[in-house]
């Protein structure tokens, strides 16, 4: 099974670190456009494999789309931050392009992976590709509700003090600190739910801290994250290329689900070789529900400038 990331950077080299040393994977291509830097990266990993005991063969490669032929899964890293004086609009224009050009790159010689967008705003490049490829809407997958789950998680097993595997929980809407919705009604700890075990003020806290859980990090690292999601990507790579059919929140084409249409948000999926293959329905309650509607209208602004 073979896996391409397109980017190089933090976060697309952790995701090939991770989906390497855990073996979910025989081959991983770790494509950028900066001469050496997937090279570099790549041998930089494969140096690891006796040590850590895998056999995954990595592949760095410079803007040679025709080493990733016969990719089972394409995941989309690439694009770029904001930066001082710019505006979201140019922020957005750029990445377009950006992901346009690479989807229909990668598209060229594996005409049918999965593709896995991780660029932002990542809804908005998710449906972009969507449009742009012309692909089953099954096959674009947005990751980002994969990752914001993983944060929510983590911070309600602080808050419990109990061991994170043992918590359950996930996040839906848009991937960002004012569109995501972190449900904590339905978080549990190993079935338990949390509000037996938290306060509403802190259960209130842990889903503030969620909400701009990656701001946080920004602001301490200076840059953004890159530990967790490029775990969260090898996490829904391995259930897309092992069949393994896990429910992750993920940011996929709605048709009417969750009454809306025509646009790409994190919503429950069940995850497997055909990329996401269901999409679950939890039975929001009336609050819920006004907040993934209020979600979607922010997304679709950010689609508009687009």
């Amino acid at each position: 099974m073979k896996v391409t990331i397109i980017g190089a950077g933090n976060v697309g080299a952790t995701a090939a670190n991770v989906i390497a040393s855990q073996k979910i994977a025989s081959q991983v291509v770790l494509l950028d456009i900066k001469e050496g830097v997937a090279e570099g990266k790549a041998l930089d990993i494969m140096q690891t494999a006796t040590t850590l005991g895998f056999n995954t063969v990595v592949t760095g490669v410079t803007n040679d789309y025709a080493q990733t032929a016969e990719s089972d899964v394409v995941v989309i890293t690439s694009g770029i931050p904001r930066k001082p004086g710019m505006t979201r609009e140019e922020l957005i224009g750029i990445n377009a392009s950006i992901v346009k050009g690479v989807s229909e790159n990668v598209l060229k010689y594996s005409p049918n992976a999965v593709i896995v967008m991780v660029s932002n705003p990542m809804d908005t490049m998710t449906y972009l590709a969507l449009k742009a490829t012309g692909l089953p809407k099954n096959r674009i997958i947005g990751m980002g509700g994969a990752l914001d789950s993983s944060r929510f998680k983590t911070y309600l097993s602080l808050a419990l003090n109990k061991p994170a595997n043992d918590i359950h929980g996930m996040v839906i809407g848009g991937h960002g600190d004012t569109t995501m919705i972190p449900l904590a009604r339905l978080a549990s700890y190993n079935g338990v739910p949390v509000t037996n075990f938290l306060a509403k003020e802190k259960l209130e806290k842990v889903v503030a801290d969620t909400m701009v859980g990656g701001a946080t990090l920004t602001k301490l690292l200076g840059t953004s994250a890159w530990y967790a999601p490029g775990a969260s990507i090898g996490y829904l790579v391995d259930s897309i290329l092992n069949d393994q059919k896990k429910i992750i929140p993920c940011s996929v084409l709605l048709e009417g689900e969750y009454d809306q249409k025509d646009i790409c948000l994190g919503v429950p999926c069940i995850i497997g070789k055909n990329g996401w293959e269901e999409i679950v329905d939890v039975n929001l309650n009336d609050e819920e529900k006004a907040l993934f509607a209020k979600s979607a209208t922010l997304v679709r602004d950010v689609n508009n400038t687009l």
